[in-house]
């Protein structure tokens, strides 16, 4: 069976437009500063809709903040 992972670059992004806070990027996207803390720490995935939505806030691709990654039963990369 194949595990998968979302990780994402928001904190980098973040830090790449003049050091946008978690606060104003929470603003932004229409949900709480503390669920951006989460989804920076990988512990918790957004909705298709808010994942979008941070994209847009910073200009680029869902590809570009977003990575789906799986593994396979080995550990070893399953793409």
């Amino acid at each position: 069976m194949t595990k998968g992972r979302i990780r994402n670059n928001v904190r980098r992004l973040r830090f790449d437009r003049s050091e946008m806070t978690q606060q104003e990027l929470a603003e932004k996207v229409g949900v709480t500063r503390q669920t951006v803390i989460a989804i920076e720490q990988d512990k918790y995935s957004p909705s298709l809709e808010v994942a979008f939505r941070i994209a847009r806030v910073f200009g680029v691709p869902l590809e570009a903040v977003f990575q789906y990654e799986t593994t396979g039963p080995d550990g070893n990369d399953a793409r």
